[in-house]
């Protein structure tokens, strides 16, 4: 290659990266993306260091730092008598080789099953603002309390909290026993908790360690979107049972294969809020145990409740051994804490801490010690207390604003606890166009509909979550919302749309 052409390509690359990149790094980035895009070829010979620092307008030294870095990561080499060369015994991975002989499609292509987890994603990269649903008000939580105990568990424990651990810090989860025993009326010891990452890397592990390739799950629709993406992940088959004003209606004898696994929300279903009734939990805790079926309880938001009862976990319930109790902080706390824990029958206890740490592995312990002491000293106590009351007025700004306005157009369910409320429309209506035109103007809102797995059970509306925002900005994005869907309807009945559908 001509090196006047030569020193023209490395000028055009290194402006580029110099915009983000200091003039080493940059020149560094330039140099090595030139090769593997194939830009400069094996052999060619690059200007010498002393014109091309010149040409860059940056030192010498720089320039010969770049050069020699790129000799030892093995991209150039050095002959005498003819300079410094883009090496012809490059790795057969780099791109810039292998291009020729893998068309960039298939480079490219996902599995199956990785095709299908980016097919069905619904997450939402907006996790604030009116009307995200499932955000807390961050804002309300006591951080500089949290800091302090970071702070003390990182002076005093660091080398015991910087080793892996079985199943999770011991203390926390001897202060989880306590918590639950008191707020879910539930009798497990510590040795039964295990505490992971997040809800869905422990719906995962359940997957992993209960379940098989093509095994059913059964699971309520409309439902929680994440776990049901996780399962199907891991290969299972899920049949989604349509949700009513009990819970989860389970299937009369015969009427469908036995599962291996049921997902339920039994204290606040996700997204509808229903609760579901004794004769519900009784008859799904005798089939489990009919069918020797594990039973999944995500005890989603349970315990953001606006009434003075505590109902009673699928846990605490149970006559045998079949539930497997889900808790999280996300709500109570703040997202990115990403803790969770479960709670699994004993005889699962010593297999499920075998296949976290093989699996995940554990961490995050001082994050752990740090919680023990938070629940321990009861500011978790006093932080739910607070934001109770706030998300309950918030919780009732919003009913009002859009109840005043809609009327007979919606209807709502649950409502008794969480984050958001779920309205139904009583008219016809698109609520993904719906959900397009409201982002347009700033506003999120989720799909009712999307939330469904099976077509036949599909309801169109909204999920719209209040926690997160204050009254003003509730009752402002509440009118705009209504004015839009209003405008909707009345271009629905101008154009003769069909009466209303209940």
């Amino acid at each position: 290659m001509d090196k006047s052409l030569c020193t023209e390509l490395i000028r055009e690359r290194f402006e580029n990266e110099s915009k983000r990149s200091r003039a080493q790094a940059a020149l560094h980035l330039a140099l090595r993306r030139l090769i593997l895009d194939g830009d400069l070829p094996s052999g060619s010979a690059l200007p010498p260091t002393r014109h091309l620092a010149s040409e860059l307008a940056v030192s010498r030294s720089t320039l010969v730092r770049v050069y020699e870095q790129l000799l030892v990561e093995g991209y150039l080499q050095s002959r005498g008598g003819s300079g410094t060369l883009v090496s012809e015994a490059l790795p057969a991975a780099v791109p810039g080789h292998s291009r020729q002989a893998f068309p960039p499609a298939q480079v490219k292509s996902l599995s199956r099953r990785g095709s299908a987890i980016a097919r069905h994603a619904t997450s939402s990269r907006i996790q604030g603002g009116a009307f995200v649903p499932g955000a807390p008000d961050v804002g309300l939580f006591p951080f500089s309390t949290w800091r302090r105990l970071l702070a003390k568990n990182i002076r005093f424990e660091q080398r015991h909290l910087a080793r892996y651990s079985h199943g999770g810090y011991g203390p926390l989860k001897a202060v989880l026993a306590d918590y639950l025993r008191a707020s879910r009326h539930m009798n497990c010891s510590p040795r039964q908790i295990l505490i992971l990452n997040g809800s869905h890397q422990a719906i995962d592990l359940c997957a992993r360690m209960l379940c098989d390739v093509a095994d059913r799950v059964w699971m309520e629709d409309p439902g929680y979107w994440g776990a049901n993406n996780v399962l199907r992940a891991n290969g299972l088959q899920i049949e989604a049972l349509a949700v009513d004003e009990e819970g989860i209606s389970l299937p009369p004898p015969g009427a469908s294969a036995p599962p291996r696994l049921i997902f339920v929300s039994p204290s606040s279903q996700y997204p509808s809020g229903v609760v579901m009734s004794l004769s519900r939990r009784m008859q799904l805790l005798e089939l489990a145990d009919a069918h020797n079926a594990w039973v999944i309880e995500d005890d989603y938001d349970n315990e953001i409740r606006y009434h003075p009862y505590i109902i009673g976990s699928l846990f605490g319930q149970a006559r045998s051994p079949r539930v497997i109790y889900l808790g999280t902080f996300s709500k109570t706390m703040f997202p990115g804490l990403r803790l969770a824990y479960l709670v699994v029958p004993e005889q699962l206890a010593e297999a499920f801490a075998i296949g976290n740490a093989e699996l995940y592995r554990e961490g995050r312990m001082i994050e752990q010690a740090a919680l023990a002491e938070f629940i321990d000293a009861g500011h978790l106590g006093t932080h739910l207390k607070r934001v109770r009351g706030i998300y309950e007025e918030r919780r009732s700004v919003l009913r009002r604003a859009i109840e005043s306005r809609l009327g007979d157009l919606v209807r709502t369910t649950g409502g008794l606890a969480g984050l958001h409320l779920p309205y139904f429309f009583n008219q016809p209506g698109d609520d993904l166009a719906l959900s397009r035109e409201m982002l347009e103007a700033g506003i999120v809102l989720r799909p009712l509909s999307m939330y469904y797995a099976e077509p036949a059970h599909r309801r169109s509306g909204m999920v719209l979550g209040f926690a997160a925002i204050d009254t003003p900005t509730i009752e402002a994005a509440a009118a705009t919302l209504c004015g839009v869907i209003e405008r909707r309807w009345r271009h629905q009945q101008d154009a003769g749309q069909a009466p209303p559908a209940r």
